[in-house]
This record gives C-alpha cells, structure tokens and sequence, in this order.
C-alpha cells in the first residue's frame, strides 16, 4: 500500500472546492485561479475526478467556463449534477446551461502587488 501526498496545489484545490456555497458554481478556471495555478483546469478536473468521494467535496458546483456540465448530456454523472445544482436553487436554460452572471460564485483571486514594483508614495501620500 502506498502513501500518496498531496501537492500544495491539491491541497489548495480541495479546501477551495469546500468553500463554494450552496447554490453558486465556479468554474474549473477560477478554482485552478484561486489555488495559484491560472493554467491549471485541467489538473482541477482530475482532482476532482480523483478526490471528489474521498474528501466529500461539492464536486457537482464546478462547470465549465460556459456554464455547462462537462459530462455528456446522456451519461448518469451529466444527470446527477443537474439534478443536485438544481436542488440548490440553480436554473438551467433551454441549451442546458446557467447564468455565471447569476449564479458563479465571486469569490477571485487577490491581487498581490510585485516586491519588484517601486512603491510611488508612502502611505501617507507624500514621496
């Protein structure tokens, strides 16, 4: 049996994925965002594919960056994570997707300042 760790981005993702509230979804994007990865969707899709029963996560709050289910539209997953977003309050249109506008959550990255830019003035506005 071997013991697999958890790399600081998992880590990251995971205890992101926790924090979506009920109701609202995030895209695969904003979560790889969110953990210090911007081009790391497709490692939050197989932490998802990988952890989602092992840490209980929400798995079904995260879509695509159209607001679609990434599931084919046939399969049982597409259907279960319709009906569980449904439940929570969220509304699909006729072509199967949401409103991010409405419904994604917005909660984004924080926007660290470079120790390499030059602070222009002080804190009390003088050079």
């Amino acid at each position: 049996m071997s013991i697999v760790q958890l790399s600081d981005f998992s880590k990251k993702v995971i205890e992101t994925i926790l924090k979506i509230p009920a109701g609202k979804v995030a895209t695969y994007k904003q979560i790889a965002e969110l953990s210090g990865k911007p081009q790391g969707s497709r490692g939050v899709s197989w932490i998802l594919h990988s952890s989602s029963t092992k840490y209980k996560l929400p798995w079904h709050r995260v879509l695509n960056s159209q607001g679609g289910i990434s599931f084919d539209p046939t399969s049982r997953n597409y259907k279960d994570q319709k009906r569980k977003l449904e439940k929570e309050g969220v509304v699909f249109n006729a072509s199967g997707k949401l409103d991010l506008k409405k419904y994604q959550w917005s909660k984004r990255p924080t926007v660290k300042r470079s120790q390499a830019q030059p602070r222009m003035f002080s804190k009390d506005g003088t050079r």
